[in-house]
């Protein structure tokens, strides 16, 4: 009874000084409210108390908005949210808010403070920009799209007095159109997204350009446009130029006969920052004398491989000036040839090289080694060399990181060895079976009966990079069944085939991911042995933070195994919030619809399967279950028929609480594919849809 008492009067005691929200000091609640979304922020939090009306309307919280996320704000709640913003909001985004109409955008005329303004994605006509423009007289950055009808001709003066003062400017251009760089007189920085164009108008003039960024469609024509918009650096370098980024895919870029004064001109000027450049616009001299002087921050020499020996020769010898300050490198195929059953030891990834790399380019947080090769054949402390994970494990603030799946492997074991080094002969092939490569099971807590097979090399990996929160393993080879805007450029990738050391990362190799805690953002593609996908499920249950799951190509290409694995590891994935998930052969059926919703809040999915087959009510009732779900786009198998009922039924539903909903379901195999590509929001396709590396890339379709 005595020890009752006492507890009563404790508890007593405990409540009497007990804090609530109401008792906190103006400080501490900014703090927290700067992780309310603002819409919940301006029209729900701040109708709860007079003091929170008060704090919500703080200066501090109003002057950066973003409400590129906001899905459930439908037209009437952005308008409601303008208008409380009107007199706070200096920088404003609504990048990639492809939901919210025209007549939505004319009301961002009430933020007459803004400087910064983002709108690419969208709807936003020439004349709405002129009335828009007319003003905004304090803007000084600027990101929008060209889009088809658009017309400079249609600018009011006021307009063009606003254009005039622009420091920064943006445009996805999407019809055959200078834009408005024409009238911007003081521009500091231009980014350019060419998407199906060709050049016309006048040549812009660039005067005080620090920052020059383009970022191309596959498509000849794009390219054409783009040195129209470069033809001023054959006559004119700017002196201020800080970055230069150009991103053009395909195998072929034109030659630009002006970027070896423009490195000359960046070596001169001893500030760059960021550097990216087509393979066939730089030579080692040229890139000697850009990088001679100067402390980058961002590299990028994507698919050039005869700038391998220089960038190396650059950075480990004193060929830049300050070679910490680099930040993100990106060095995917950068291999000396392109992909061959033959290649030579000197053409891999060289350990002791990644090792000085990692020493000179301390702060190194994003690296990409997609399209890579480092095959380990010797064992490291009998005269063999370090493992490369091991080199890696040197870059202790890694964040993010893509490698090649080959260089996962310690070794191949006897039977990869003799796979590889026999060659029958000719009179035999076709006669006998080949044997299956790498395709071995895997069951945790147990040891592996292959001894080529350990992990001890990744785990180096992770034990030196414990706080990676982007990985990606893509096999060499891989190529997304799903074609970009226009038809998949096949010649662009390393012809098919896969490596053959690719082919031994099993389910122990994913299982040791497990260590990764802060594990947030997972890619493994082209991965043909993990068959059961027992290592999914064992990272499922350690890394609860997983926000973003990409699987593509996993095991057997002729059948589907490892979908028990798959639905187990989806109802271990609470936090989940995108998924993408390629196979030839996917059944999405019922028990994959209920594991999936599992995953509560899952925003973004997209499947992709030339073979696959969908169940629509089990779709719809998924899609019912998920409340958050603002992307379903599902390329399978399937009549066109079956495809278009099952999409408007979607939308017929849930468009009405769901104002950002995109359903797009259409035969993977259909002619008609690219053309309905072409018309899902580019903020979509580049984050989920169309396969890509998002480790070290140029920042694009994000805001200034």
């Amino acid at each position: 009874v005595e020890n009752i008492t006492f507890m009563s009067q404790e508890y007593d005691t405990m409540s009497s000084m007990s804090v609530g929200m109401s008792d906190l000091s103006d400080e501490i609640l900014l703090c927290i409210l700067r992780h309310v979304p603002v819409c919940d922020l301006l029209l729900n939090v701040a109708n709860v108390c007079h003091k929170l009306h008060t704090l919500c309307h703080d200066k501090t919280l109003l002057t950066n908005i973003s409400l590129s996320e906001e899905y459930l704000a439908d037209d009437l709640q952005v308008r409601r949210i303008l208008k409380q913003l009107a007199n706070h909001v200096q920088s404003l985004s609504l990048n990639g808010c492809y939901w919210l109409s025209g007549s939505t955008m004319e009301h961002l005329a009430r933020c007459r403070a803004v400087t910064h303004l983002d709108v690419t994605g969208c709807h936003l006509t020439s004349l709405r920009l002129s009335r828009l423009l007319s003003s905004l007289s304090l803007l000084r950055s600027l990101a929008f799209d060209v889009t088809p009808g658009f017309n400079s001709a249609q600018l009011s003066s006021e307009a063009v007095d606003s254009l005039s003062r622009l420091s920064e400017l943006r445009q996805t251009l999407l019809t055959p159109s200078y834009g408005v760089v024409p009238c911007c007189a003081q521009l500091q920085g231009v980014g350019v997204s060419c998407q199906l164009m060709v050049g016309q108008s006048s040549v812009p003039h660039y005067q005080q350009l620090e920052k020059f960024t383009a970022r191309l469609a596959p498509g000849e024509v794009n390219q054409t446009l783009l040195l129209l918009y470069l033809a001023v650096f054959s006559v004119h370098v700017p002196k201020r130029l800080q970055v230069f980024i150009v991103s053009i895919p395909g195998p072929n870029p034109a030659h630009w006969p002006a970027a070896p004064s423009l490195a000359q001109s960046l070596g001169q000027q001893g500030d760059l920052e960021a550097l990216q450049l087509p393979r066939s616009w730089l030579d080692s001299l040229s890139l000697k004398r850009a990088l001679q002087g100067n402390s980058p921050k961002h590299l990028s020499f994507s698919r050039c491989p005869a700038l391998w020996p220089q960038v190396f020769q650059s950075l480990l010898e004193g060929g830049v000036r300050d070679a910490t300050q680099l930040i993100s490198i990106n060095l995917s195929g950068i291999n000396q040839v392109l992909y061959s059953e033959c290649r030579s030891v000197e053409d891999h990834l060289v350990p002791g090289t990644i090792s000085q790399l990692a020493v000179c380019c301390s702060n190194i947080k994003h690296l990409n080694l997609m399209h890579t090769h480092y095959h380990h054949e010797n064992s490291p402390g009998v005269g063999g060399e370090t493992h490369l994970c091991a080199s890696l494990a040197r870059f202790t603030h890694l964040r993010a990181l893509t490698l090649p799946a080959c260089a996962l492997l310690d070794g191949l074991n006897t039977h990869h060895t003799t796979t590889i080094n026999t060659s029958p002969s000719p009179l035999f092939l076709g006669l006998k079976k080949a044997p299956r490569v790498g395709l071995q099971n895997y069951k945790p807590d147990s040891e592996s009966p292959l001894s080529g097979d350990s992990t001890s090399g990744l785990a180096q990996l992770i034990s030196g990079c414990p706080f990676l929160e982007t990985l990606e393993i893509i096999g060499p080879g891989f190529v997304s069944g799903l074609p970009r805007l226009e038809p998949c450029t096949r010649a662009s990738v390393e012809p098919r085939g896969m490596c053959v050391w690719a082919r031994g990362v099993g389910d122990m190799h994913i299982a040791a991911l497990e260590a990764l805690p802060r594990l947030h953002r997972l890619t493994l593609a082209g991965l043909p042995g993990v068959l059961r996908g027992t290592g999914l499920v064992q990272l499922a249950r350690k890394c609860k933070d997983l926000q973003m799951l990409s699987l593509a190509n996993m095991g057997s290409l002729k059948t589907m195994n490892y979908t028990p694995a798959l639905l187990d590891t989806l109802k271990q994935c609470p936090q989940l919030q995108e998924l993408r998930l390629e196979q030839p052969y996917l059944n999405a059926g019922a028990s994959f619809f209920d594991a999936l919703s599992c995953c509560s809040h899952l925003q973004r999915l997209c499947l992709i399967s030339r073979s696959g087959t969908f169940d629509p009510s089990a779709t719809e009732a998924f899609m019912e279950r998920c409340c958050h779900v603002i992307m379903c786009h599902m390329f399978m198998g399937g009549t066109l028929v079956a495809c278009r009922t099952l999409q408007k039924t979607l939308l017929d539903r849930f468009s009405a609480k769901r104002p950002a909903l995109s359903v797009v379901i259409y035969p993977l195999q259909h002619e008609d594919l690219p053309s309905v590509i072409r018309d899902i929001p580019l903020t979509l396709l580049d984050r989920i849809t169309l396969f890509q590396s998002h480790v070290a890339q140029p920042p694009h379709l994000s805001p200034l």
